[in-house]
């Protein structure tokens, strides 16, 4: 997973953090539970078996990979958008991810007051496992799973074999999974129905796929007899048993020396910054600032290089190598 060393010049907390923050507030107010709320049917039971939807090959133009990587992901969690789908009151605007492109949150106020967190991410490759499905949404299938009485995950799979998800977290004091398979719905019906976009200006990664931004001799250079996989619309992984390399793009501050950080020259005129992880691990990331993003951020891109503790002596070494070929590919202004 790329994003292994937070940015501390400004709050960069992991999603899972902020989900255990959300399951530490209290909610107690009381009032009508939509969990018990009559949700307007979204979904049909799957097909038993076999069958395309089930588990074949997912071929909807609206949800491919290349599609999906410019969608914005607050337009689902805006005021009117959440307002319209009848789930209660909307007090703030979205929150868009500092650390990704794809992944927006807000809340709701039931109308007993209790809230309802969601956070969508477009292109996930942490989603319940098959044995979890449960029907379809606009055609994709539909996985859902609830752990403990507060928390669901409902997926709308966009591709199967390796699963990549549309996903949102609902954590909710009522049934959780009923909220989240509306979301979901009302999602996929907007996927196929000119959804917004980011604007894509010429040389930005946000349209990369990242899977092709590393040649196949650089990367089995680090780690042998690795293929690529996604990990992400914006982040590619390749593995071989236990070594692995990650190349991911992100929005973030442009990165400085310190924390750990120093300088390397990746070539071409690009400055990167790589740090290896504390405690002997033998795991190192190089970054570098690609292009100017949104207000003070940039779009920066990433390597991340994680090899074995006891015989790695040169984790940064392998990380860079990588990242000076990830730089020749990159597309360019």
């Amino acid at each position: 997973m790329l994003g292994v060393f937070p940015d501390v010049r400004r709050r960069r907390l992991p999603k899972l953090f902020l989900l255990v923050t959300a399951l530490a507030l209290p909610l107690t107010a009381c009032g009508p539970d939509l969990g018990k709320s009559n949700f307007a049917r979204t979904t049909v039971p799957a097909a038993a078996g076999s069958g395309q939807v089930a588990d074949g090959p997912i071929t909807d133009a609206a949800v491919a990979a290349d599609v999906l990587r410019t969608i914005q992901p607050c337009q689902f969690l805006t005021k009117a958008a959440l307002g319209a789908r009848g789930l209660g009151t909307v007090e703030n605007d979205p929150s868009p991810s500092s650390i990704a492109f794809d992944t927006c949150s807000n809340k709701v106020k039931d109308p007993g007051g209790k809230e309802i967190r969601f956070e969508l991410e477009i292109g996930s490759t942490v989603a319940p496992r098959a044995d979890k499905t449960a029907g379809v949404v606009g055609g994709l299938p539909l996985r859902v799973n609830k752990t403990g009485d507060t928390d669901c995950t409902v997926a709308a799979m966009t591709a199967l074999n390796p699963d990549v998800a549309l996903t949102v977290s609902v954590t909710y004091t009522g049934d959780p999974c009923r909220p989240g398979q509306a979301f979901v719905d009302s999602v996929v019906r907007t996927l196929h129905n000119s959804p917004e976009k980011y604007s894509t200006p010429t040389g930005t990664v946000l349209t990369a796929d990242p899977c092709a931004m590393a040649d196949t001799a650089a990367v089995t250079a680090a780690v042998p007899a690795a293929k690529p996989a996604p990990s992400g619309l914006h982040s590619c992984e390749w593995r071989d048993r236990g070594p692995a390399v990650t190349v991911g793009f992100r929005p973030g501050l442009p990165p400085l020396v310190g924390d750990g950080y120093s300088k390397v020259d990746l070539g071409n005129g690009v400055t990167g910054f790589q740090k290896q992880a504390s405690g002997g691990s033998a795991r190192c990331q190089v970054e570098w600032q690609h292009r100017p993003w949104q207000g003070d951020d940039v779009e920066l891109a990433q390597v991340d290089y994680q090899g074995y503790a006891d015989n790695d002596s040169d984790p940064c070494g392998k990380a860079v190598a990588v990242a000076k070929n990830v730089v020749t590919k990159l597309p360019q202004p």
